[in-house]
């Protein structure tokens, strides 16, 4: 079943894949696919080898259509939906020197993308039945942030800040260099705007009865014990959005889901996803 996505548009996407593919041409060009005729052209298929949830699609036909605007791309499975091994995600046929030049390219980003979103859709799927959601982090490839957090959608996962700029997100170095969670959090309450969040990381219980007056709109409950996190889930009764968040791995998710918290972060949906097997073959 497809996910009812909102697709990034494509000039967002467009200078990452151009970004991608001038590293790739270093200061000649590819001087391997400069043996091949210039009007020769070639068909081929991108292949899932392994099963895995598919996101990044934009990526392979803008990588194509940037060497070759006339080829054709013919996606078969889209951004949001699973692939099974030997299935073609995609049919190209483009010239064939540009095909190969951006092949590594729209593969990287696919592989990548796709990976993203596969780890998430297993993270998804262990919470099921809970009222958990499944959030990333900003623990992301340094320039791939939109497509990456936009692969987490992909695998059923929702997207916490982008940046540094769109919530205040108040840390427990913050808390530190601030004097303590009620003195932060005054500060917190005197400067924001009315359309900027605020959330506030505590590390203990003590620190989530001092938070609780000041009505953030989340609490973050960081490396929490299975029982501080059922004991913060009562103590808040539903006032205030709880994310755990600290070592969660898919062997502990769905117990941490459990206990009644609202959101799970996990940074190692982007930065330890491994790449979804993707080849390209001639036809």
């Amino acid at each position: 079943m497809r996910l009812d996505l909102q697709s990034l548009p494509d000039i967002l996407i467009d200078p990452i894949v151009r970004a991608a593919l001038a590293e790739d041409l270093g200061r000649a060009g590819d001087v391997t696919a400069a043996l091949i005729d210039a009007d020769a052209r070639l068909r081929a298929a991108f292949v899932a080898r392994k099963a895995g949830r598919i996101s990044g699609v934009a990526c392979l036909r803008l990588a194509i259509h940037a060497l070759d605007p006339a080829a054709t791309v013919e996606v078969l499975i889209g951004d949001g939906e699973d692939a099974e091994p030997g299935q073609v995600i995609a049919r190209v046929e483009a010239r064939a020197r540009a095909l190969l030049t951006a092949e590594r390219t729209a593969l990287n980003l696919l592989g990548r993308m796709s990976g993203v979103a596969t780890l998430t859709q297993a993270y998804v799927q262990a919470v099921a039945g809970t009222k958990a959601v499944i959030v990333d982090t900003r623990k992301t490839t340094p320039g791939l942030r939109a497509l990456e957090k936009y692969a987490v959608r992909c695998g059923g996962g929702v997207n916490h800040r982008f940046g540094l700029d769109d919530a205040i997100l108040i840390k427990d170095n913050h808390v530190a260099a601030a004097g303590g969670v009620p003195q932060v959090l005054t500060r917190a309450r005197a400067v924001a705007g009315h359309l900027t969040p605020i959330e506030v990381e505590v590390d203990s219980l003590e620190q989530l009865s001092q938070a609780l007056p000041f009505a953030p709109n989340v609490i973050m409950l960081d490396n929490f014990s299975l029982d501080d996190l059922s004991k913060a889930v009562a103590m808040t009764a539903g006032r205030v959005r709880l994310e755990a968040s600290g070592g969660v791995n898919l062997e502990s998710v769905r117990a941490i889901a459990e206990t009644g918290v609202d959101a799970i972060s996990v940074g190692a949906l982007t930065h330890s996803a491994p790449v979804l097997d993707i080849g390209l073959d001639a036809l």
